[in-house]
């Protein structure tokens, strides 16, 4: 009997080899010629963990190594993508826009395609909960983080405070990535920061469980001044009662964003990043909930960003 099973063990390992390399023989040759890097944002968030679990899932399916790599964020992300340092990156949907644009954080366009829209990000103001801060104009005066250096949050955080009244250059901005702001928080040298991610941001998570915090309301006329303004990239939301324990749902503003690859990509590649994006969705979203919104009928839709061939193609195979 004990034969018996290592014979059927032996078995099951040689199918699962065979059925590994027959997955990496489908994909292009291209995958296995150098490591891939997707750029992934903040250990802390949910771009790093979505990135991480797509890393793994793309070396599995080709064989090839591919890493998740820390990041600003999204206009740090957009700019490694551009350069060819980074394969695939994650990008708001507002930093992708000036991107190709050449506006805002970018003095001339970059060559940026989308492979798919992925989920909406929410904006979340988060303050002490025993400080006397209670909206954006209450932030005038204060010491905040505003966002890491070439991070989508501090493209944001600007325009929100601009469409609130509030001038930033009476703030003192500490200028630290999620994981700095949380810290930063915890030991009481800022009053509050900005952050802009799925839901939930684990690290948002833990520190609302570690100590008390507010989310501060961001009002609809903010967003439509934003939106006018700049890309209208923006839509009014929620965040949803039972987030962060949150008693009472809190307006904020959400933006899309994408994954990313440069217009040099080659096709083949791109198209199967797509698949194995699709086909891992399921495994990913156990790990990061977020990637469970990820659906085929809305991937296609990252206007002003056009979709990379590869990508189209493999939506129109779908359709075929």
């Amino acid at each position: 009997m004990r034969r018996l099973h290592t014979r059927i063990l032996a078995a099951v390992l040689v199918a699962a080899t065979v059925l590994g390399l027959a997955a990496c023989d489908q994909t292009a040759p291209e995958w296995r010629q150098e490591e891939r890097v997707i750029a992934s944002g903040t250990p802390t968030g949910v771009y790093f963990a979505y990135g991480t679990g797509l890393a793994d899932e793309l070396a599995a399916a080709t064989g090839a190594t591919v890493v998740a790599a820390e990041s600003a964020g999204s206009v740090d992300n957009l700019l490694r993508v551009a350069s060819g340092e980074a394969l695939l990156g994650f990008a708001q949907g507002d930093a992708a826009a000036d991107a190709v644009n050449g506006t805002g954080a970018f003095t001339d366009p970059l060559p940026i395609t989308a492979v798919a829209r992925l989920y909406d990000e929410y904006l979340h103001i988060v303050v002490r909960g025993d400080s006397d801060i209670r909206s954006v104009p209450d932030l005038a005066g204060r010491a905040l983080s505003l966002g890491a250096e070439n991070s989508g949050v501090n493209v944001i955080a600007g325009r929100v405070l601009e469409a609130a009244g509030v001038d930033p250059s009476t703030l003192t901005d500490a200028r630290l990535d999620l994981a700095g702001s949380i810290a930063a928080m915890r030991r009481g040298d800022i009053d509050g920061f900005f952050w802009v991610g799925g839901l939930p941001t684990p690290g948002i998570e833990d520190l609302a469980r570690a100590m008390p915090v507010r989310l501060l309301p961001v009002e609809r006329s903010w967003v439509t001044a934003v939106n006018e303004r700049y890309s209208d990239a923006y839509r009014p939301a929620d965040l949803p009662v039972g987030t962060y324990g949150l008693t009472e749902s809190a307006p904020t503003m959400a933006v899309p964003n994408y994954l990313v690859t440069s217009s040099s990509t080659p096709d083949a590649l791109v198209r199967d990043a797509v698949e194995v994006l699709f086909d891992a969705r399921v495994r990913i979203a156990a790990r990061v909930p977020a990637a469970a919104l990820l659906d085929r009928r809305q991937a296609i839709f990252t206007e002003p960003v056009e979709l990379h061939p590869g990508a189209v193609r493999y939506y129109r195979d779908l359709r075929g």
